[in-house]
């Protein structure tokens, strides 16, 4: 029994680093599900490691249920800072709102403050014209080598692949919304 506490001893210390010591550019895009999904399981994945989390959903409404768990979770901090979309319609609101929070965004990233920055669907707004690209790729090109950054949604750029580190991308080969089923509670949000 005592080598055993010895060992977990011996395995938390070794596991107990707090920073990233590289951080990476990751990008998960494509027509398939599952996008979040992946950046939520690495969020899941740098809290067990004891470090610190910024997620940033767009366009996602804040009683998602990863949302609903993750906010009872140390060392993370959820932001909202758009209405859901496609519900708002009004381009030229969404545009000026993006803009005045990308200074926002670019500071929590530059802070060192997280380990882990998530821009969930930031993508989406690239590929509505909503966000000048250069505005991402600065973004990236300026982020502390000690953070790790992930951008998910459908239509990543070329650039944006190009900068990034690890790319994914999802293919839809089947889904249920092309026999018409709805997004169901606790499965697709």
């Amino acid at each position: 029994m005592a080598e055993l506490a010895r060992l977990c001893s011996i395995e938390r210390k070794c596991y107990n680093k707090k920073t990233v010591k590289k951080g990476l550019v990751q990008v998960y895009t494509g027509n398939g599900k599952g996008k979040t999904t992946a950046a939520i399981g690495q969020a899941i994945r740098a809290l067990g490691q004891d470090y610190k989390v910024c997620l940033i959903q767009f366009f996602k409404k804040p009683t998602s249920g990863e949302t609903k768990i993750l906010k009872n979770l140390p060392n993370i901090k959820l932001i909202h800072p758009l209405p859901f979309y496609p519900e708002e319609k009004n381009r030229d609101f969404l545009k000026k709102k993006i803009k005045d929070i990308l200074p926002a965004i670019s500071k929590i990233i530059k802070s060192k403050t997280y380990d882990l920055v998530i821009l969930d669907e930031i993508n989406i707004a690239l590929r509505d014209h909503l966000l000048p690209e250069d505005d991402i790729l600065n973004l990236i090109k300026n982020k502390p080598k000690s953070v790790e950054l992930i951008l998910t949604g459908r239509g990543a750029t070329e650039k944006i692949i190009k900068a990034a580190d690890l790319v994914t991308e999802l293919k839809e080969v089947k889904h249920p919304w092309r026999k018409r089923i709805k997004a169901r509670r606790g499965i697709e949000y």
